[in-house]
C-alpha cells in the first residue's frame, strides 16, 4: 500500500516536531519523504520494524513513480530530444549553420555558441571544451534542431511580448531575467559592458543613443539577440531598466519556451 505524506506524517512519526530530523517540522519532513525520495532513516525516533516496513513500501511507490516530485527540466530534455531524434545531421549546416566534421566513424555538428562551439551528434549535445553544459540549454539547442526553420536574421528587432502566446511567459522572462540583470548592473553599466564583450558581443546599431547599453550577442549562427539596460538615475528617482530584444525570425528557430530558456542562459553568463 503506498504511503502518502498524511500516512507517515499520522502512523510513522512522532509528532513531536523535535527538528531532529534537520526540518523544522515532521510533515515537512514527511513530504521531502515522499515526494523527493528523502531517507526515513533521517528522522531517529522511527521503531526499527517499521522503519524496515516503510522503506519496502517506500521503494515500491518510488519504483511506480507515484507522487514522486517531478524533474521538470529532465522532462523538457527528453521531449527535446523526441523533437530532434529523427533528424538527419547532413541537412542541418545549410538550415541552422554550423559545418560537419569526421571524429572516427561519427559526423558530428559544430556549431558556433556564443564564443565557442557546441558538438551535436544525434540528441547528444556538449560542448567544444568539455565543459559541462545545463538540462535547459541542451533544451533549446534540440529544439532548435527540430524548429525546422532555416530564416537569416533580418535585423528587425521586437521585444518578447511583441510575439504571439508570449503572455503567460512574460512573469519568468522579467523574474529570471531582466529582474536579476537590474539587481546584478545596476549603477554599474561599464561592468555590464565589460561582460558583454567577453561574450562575443558588439553594439547595437539601431540603438541611437537611447540605451546606456545596447549590445547584440550572437548566440547560435541564426539566433541573435539583444540586450538594452538603461542605469539608474538617482537625481530622477529613475530606476533601472533591462530588456531583451529577439530578431523577428526568432520563432522560425525557436519556441516560446526555448527563448526564455535562452535568455535565462544570457542572464547566467552575464551575472555568473
Amino acid at each position: 500500500m503506498a504511503l502518502s505524506v498524511v500516512d507517515i506524517y499520522r502512523d510513522v512519526l512522532p509528532k513531536s516536531n523535535c527538528r531532529d530530523c534537520g526540518f523544522p517540522t515532521c510533515l515537512a519532513f514527511a513530504a521531502k519523504v515522499v515526494s523527493e525520495r528523502h531517507p526515513l532513516s533521517g528522522c531517529p525516533h522511527i521503531v526499527a520494524d517499521v522503519l524496515a516496513r516503510c522503506e519496502i513500501e517506500l521503494a515500491e511507490q518510488y519504483s511506480q513513480g507515484k507522487w514522486l516530485k517531478r524533474d521538470m527540466a529532465e522532462d523538457a530534455l527528453q521531449w527535446a530530444k523526441s523533437r530532434a531524434a529523427s533528424l538527419a545531421i547532413e541537412d542541418l549546416p545549410a538550415r541552422i549553420g554550423g559545418e560537419l566534421i569526421r571524429t572516427g566513424a561519427e559526423t558530428i555538428l559544430r556549431l558556433p555558441y556564443f564564443t565557442g562551439h557546441l558538438h551535436i551528434c544525434g540528441t547528444t549535445v556538449t560542448r567544444s571544451d568539455g565543459s559541462e553544459m545545463t538540462r535547459y540549454e541542451q533544451v533549446f539547442i534540440l529544439n532548435h534542431l527540430a524548429q525546422g526553420g532555416s530564416s537569416e536574421p533580418r535585423g528587425r528587432w521586437k521585444g518578447f511580448i511583441e510575439f504571439p502566446n508570449t503572455v503567460s511567459k512574460m512573469v519568468s522572462m522579467k523574474s529570471a531575467v531582466e529582474e536579476p540583470l537590474i539587481a546584478r548592473f545596476s549603477g554599474r553599466k561599464e561592468e555590464l559592458f565589460a561582460c558583454a564583450l567577453r561574450l562575443g558581443a558588439l553594439p547595437l546599431p539601431a540603438n541611437e543613443g537611447s540605451a546606456d547599453v545596447a549590445v547584440v550577442f550572437k548566440a547560435l549562427p541564426r539566433v541573435p539577440l539583444a540586450l538594452l539596460f538603461w542605469d539608474a538615475v538617482p537625481d530622477d528617482e529613475v530606476q533601472s531598466q533591462a530588456k531583451l530584444m529577439f530578431d523577428e525570425t526568432v520563432v522560425d528557430h525557436l519556441d516560446i519556451e526555448s527563448i526564455v530558456f535562452l535568455s535565462e542562459r544570457l542572464r547566467q553568463l552575464l551575472c555568473d
